[in-house]
């Protein structure tokens, strides 16, 4: 079973950075891909990046490239988004979910959802 619960969002400046967490209570968590997605208000769930069981491959939303990077320690069952130079379009709830592949980036290919936290970035 995958219990995820994201934590580190909040209201920060544009240009700052940010780190999120997202931590598995289960024992499973290493036999899954893990992504980040995000939404918006009155927007659909989009993706926004991706991580292979072994954290040998990542995969990125073209919004996001080379501001946000995703990595994950096995050993405390976590993955993280750090994400840089923030701009106030990226203000949305977060989320991290599980999936048999760090390919997909449709949410209906991930299984396991956490509750998501709200990030905020002014202007």
């Amino acid at each position: 079973q995958v219990q995820l619960v994201e934590s580190g969002g909040g209201l920060v400046q544009a240009g700052v950075s940010l780190k999120l967490s997202c931590v598995d209570s289960g024992t499973t968590f290493r036999r899954y891909a893990m992504g980040w997605f995000r939404q918006a208000p009155g927007k659909e769930r989009e993706f926004v990046a991706a991580i292979s069981r072994s954290q040998g491959r990542t995969n990125y939303a073209d919004s996001v490239k080379g501001r946000f990077t995703i990595s994950r320690d096995n050993a405390k069952n976590t993955v993280y988004l750090q994400m840089n130079s923030l701009k106030p379009e990226d203000t949305a709830v977060y989320y991290c979910a599980a999936s048999d592949s760090y390919s997909h980036t449709h949410p209906h290919e991930y299984d396991y959802w956490g509750q998501g936290t709200q990030v905020t970035v002014s202007s």
